[in-house]
């Protein structure tokens, strides 16, 4: 069965344009059949942005980012480095025309996970493929950890009830800090603060 969370998705390619309203402004995306949320903007999604975007600087990793909202959003919003991947190559194809038409300057890739990504990031931003399984999601956190810089930071947007605790739990045991900023309609946003490298001092 093809979702989402596939490398070349089988459902016939159908696109159509969307609205997504943002920050009292409409902004058309070209979306497509066999991506994320791909009828409208994903409500987790926008919480997470609406979150956090006020705190971006530096490099900023969209991962997993569908036709592109996130990464785009984050483009016209804020003075950053915009790096958006997805596994899924019909999402990248649509995420890379929507920063074309909104001016945004990105790098767009077909990665699984961050396997094709090079870069270290100071932030990025993660609403996690839930039916791909508990497995690959406990991968892109490590995945994640490995590309950010010292002190950078995981935000993730998940609810509570498919899994919000464990996964927590599991972030608690990678970084220094894993804080709740926000909490939306079940949607809980997390932020990880990757642990700063240590030195021994001398005696």
């Amino acid at each position: 069965m093809s979702h989402y969370y596939s490398n070349q998705p089988t459902t016939p390619s159908k696109q159509f344009m969307i609205d997504i309203p943002f920050r009292g402004k409409t902004y058309q995306f070209v979306s497509d059949d066999g991506v994320f949320s791909k009828k409208q903007f994903d409500f987790g999604s926008k919480v997470m942005v609406e979150a956090i975007i006020d705190q971006l600087s530096g490099k900023v990793l969209d991962l997993g980012c569908g036709y592109g909202p996130v990464g785009v959003l984050i483009g016209l919003h804020r003075p950053v480095e915009v790096t958006m991947v997805d596994v899924n190559q019909r999402a990248v194809e649509l995420a890379k025309a929507n920063t074309l038409s909104h001016g945004v300057e990105a790098v767009v890739l077909v990665s699984d996970g961050l396997k094709n990504v090079e870069q270290m990031f100071d932030f990025i931003l993660f609403n996690p493929p839930i039916r791909a399984g508990k497995a690959v999601i406990y991968r892109l956190f490590e995945e994640a950890y490995q590309h950010l810089t010292v002190g950078g930071k995981l935000v993730i947007v998940i609810r509570k009830k498919q899994g919000g605790d464990s996964a927590k739990k599991k972030l608690e045991s990678m970084f220094a800090t894993v804080e709740t900023i926000e909490r939306s309609g079940g949607y809980h946003v997390l932020v990880a603060t990757k642990k700063p490298v240590t030195f021994d001092q001398p005696v």
